[in-house]
């Protein structure tokens, strides 16, 4: 398998330079995915725009952090379903949905039930889940969350192959949560 380089701000392409810089700046360290997406800034500027346009979506914070980790369980990437644990349990969200979605069980709370399943079944089908988008409209959640839902799978999609290929080293911020494919 390839190596692939691991950027830093210093290392980085010019043009992944900043974004790398900024992410340390903001968060005190790069999340080593990024340091290889900047083998590609283009890819870097691509899934943080996306990542920043999914964030002002019109589902909570938690919502997005059930979406994000079910995707990611989903393609089987382990540093994803690490970085997103973390943040998970950073905005909230409870510990046995967590639990739940890390181990592909069902969630005792019925909306985000809704919101995993229609995730999954999103992503497994290829996007062929017509009859699931009913099951998550009477769950309460709205037409446009459909399709936010979609926006979260592209972005999933970009860091999930970005690691298989690139198998990026667990930050430290993120070793805590550590989870391996079955």
């Amino acid at each position: 398998m390839t190596d692939f380089t691991l950027h830093t701000p210093e290392s980085a392409p010019d043009k992944a330079k900043e974004r790398l810089q900024a992410t340390q700046d903001k968060l005190g360290f790069v999340p080593s995915m990024y340091g290889m997406m900047a083998n590609a800034p283009t890819l870097l500027e691509g899934y943080q725009t996306l990542s920043d346009i999914f964030g002002r979506s019109s589902l909570s914070a938690q919502e997005q952090q059930v979406v994000l980790l079910a995707v990611s369980v989903a393609n089987g990437c382990e540093f994803c379903v690490a970085a997103h644990t973390t943040l998970a349990q950073g905005a909230g969200v409870d510990a046995a949905v967590i639990n739940a979605l890390r181990d592909e069980s069902p969630i005792s709370d019925p909306r985000l039930q809704a919101l995993a399943e229609f995730t999954l079944a999103l992503v497994n089908k290829q996007g062929w889940a017509g009859k699931e988008v009913d099951a998550f409209l009477a769950a309460g959640f709205e037409q446009q969350q459909v399709m936010e839902v979609v926006l979260a799978a592209g972005l999933k999609t970009l860091s999930n192959y970005t690691n298989h290929l690139t198998n990026p080293p667990l930050n430290e911020a993120f070793a805590k949560n550590a989870w391996k494919a079955s």
